[in-house]
């Protein structure tokens, strides 16, 4: 059973979320450092159902030229995620209620239709029947009655909450009302030393533009509220039915979303941790109650645990993520990975912006004031890595600066200080080593040891003398 928020606020979610913070992480573990390979939703939830990184299903954005729900992904990468091959090969039976793929229009609260088993189906305005939290909650209680009790099931809710147009159930509306954006280092400042997509914004912001994200983010939790009830329903009924203990329960989100960092109103797309990290709480047979977890994981990981759960032969995929099950289990002997890829290829209008004609053309979801959250250039590959010894960020930029950004995650958790320009050459050379691997990755190859390991084999000769070589290749490989 798995549930999938939209663009989760990942470092305060267990506020609004109180019952699933009592009814998962509590009754199980919590990853603290998981992370999505594409901090957008339709390649995101792509990772998830492929346990491939982008650079493998192809799906680089939210657009059908980008390859979201295109027919090329309905034909090639399809048949083959896990939710397929656990129906096809495995037996299960399996459910999905909610956002599919971003082509699919599904991110209203209300006035929206569904497609339910292809045909279509269409909700007004009345809380009671319509808000579309309460109504996947109750198809999915609906599945859960009236489900075969002599196969196993998979069932998957991805609920748009707490995505805009961040509607909240009636009774909910006057909920959080002191709760406003946080406050950190790096909210509301200048992102100096960065690339040009972050230099651009209005610092400060405008009193508009802060009232605007602190309200926005009064919704989100408000909506939140009602995904908390619908995972309250979901596992008392599981308990009713007496298959509460015999079923992992997976809560994450396919990106995070920044609220005024680097005087960006609101959005994802970046590459800084409040977009690429989120939540994920596992509780299941043999977990051990309240853990928590420091290893490296990804959203990628996702669809190879399930299938290992199930008992389907991992090698038999061509999946880049690691299965969790020796984690979850508490193997202590485990070998895991100490870095993993970030890549995004940017969004972007051909024309200039109507009400931003100063910027020229490339830009799109641009504010009022002219801040613009993405670009045709804001193109990126970034190797994150983390072990006992290293929290560091690499990534370089597809643009006419070849940008690069590096940080030092334990000296500067906020991501302020681009050290790109300071750091150690060598460490500068084996990232830029270890990202042009990791870009051309494919299966067992995404699961080699990271550039910290010590079974890393570092070869200078490899090395391109010139970032742009490498920043162009990365180009390339979304043709």
């Amino acid at each position: 059973l798995a549930f999938l928020a939209d663009a989760l606020l990942v470092l305060s979610f267990q506020t609004p979320l109180k019952k699933t913070n009592a009814l998962i992480a509590q009754m199980g573990i919590t990853f603290v450092n998981a992370y999505v390979p594409s901090a957008l939703c339709c390649p995101s939830r792509a990772s998830i159902l492929t346990g491939k990184y982008p650079h493998n299903h192809h799906v680089v954005n939210n657009t059908l030229e980008g390859n979201c729900s295109s027919k090329l992904w309905q034909k090639i990468q399809e048949p083959y995620t896990f939710p397929a091959l656990l129906k096809a090969m495995c037996g299960y039976q399996t459910f999905f209620a909610g956002k599919y793929l971003n082509e699919e229009k599904n991110s209203k609260y209300y006035n929206y239709t569904l497609s339910v088993n292809g045909k279509a189906r269409r909700h007004g305005e009345n809380y009671s029947v319509d808000y579309l939290t309460d109504v996947l909650a109750n198809m999915s209680l609906d599945f859960l009655e009236y489900k075969s009790n002599f196969e196993p099931f998979f069932m998957m809710i991805a609920t748009p909450a707490p995505h805009s147009p961040w509607t909240p159930a009636p009774q909910y509306t006057k909920s959080f009302q002191n709760v406003s954006a946080p406050r950190n280092s790096n909210f509301n400042i200048h992102g100096k030393n960065k690339h040009w997509l972050i230099r651009q914004a209005k610092t400060p912001m405008s009193n508009s533009s802060i009232q605007f994200l602190d309200d926005a983010y009064r919704k989100r939790w408000q909506t939140l509220l009602s995904v908390d009830d619908l995972i309250e329903k979901l596992v008392k009924k599981l308990e009713v039915n007496g298959e509460l203990d015999n079923t992992y329960i997976f809560y994450t989100s396919d990106n995070g979303f920044h609220t005024g960092q680097f005087s960006l109103p609101i959005d994802k797309r970046q590459l800084y941790e409040f977009d690429i990290k989120v939540p994920l709480l596992v509780r299941g047979p043999g977990i051990k109650p309240n853990q928590t977890n420091k290893m490296l994981v990804a959203n990628i990981d996702l669809g190879p645990t399930i299938l290992d759960i199930a008992g389907y032969d991992l090698n038999k995929t061509q999946m880049d993520g690691m299965s969790l099950l020796p984690l979850l289990k508490g193997d202590k002997n485990v070998t895991w990975r100490s870095d993993f890829l970030v890549e995004y290829q940017g969004e972007g209008y051909n024309g200039s912006d109507p009400t931003c004609p100063g910027l020229g053309p490339g830009v799109t979801h641009c504010f009022p004031d002219c801040v613009c959250e993405d670009s045709y250039n804001n193109t990126y590959a970034c190797v994150r890595t983390l072990s006992a010894s290293w929290d560091l960020q690499y990534c370089e930029f597809d643009d006419r600066e070849v940008f690069v950004e590096v940080y030092n995650l334990t000296a500067d958790p906020h991501q302020i200080n681009n050290i790109a320009k300071t750091i150690d050459q060598e460490i500068l050379e084996k990232m830029n080593y270890r990202l042009m691997m990791l870009q051309s990755c494919s299966g067992a190859t995404c699961r080699t040891p990271g550039v910290f390991d010590p079974g890393y084999r570092f070869d200078p000769r490899l090395m391109f003398s010139n970032h742009g070589l490498r920043a162009r290749r990365f180009s390339a490989q979304f043709l």
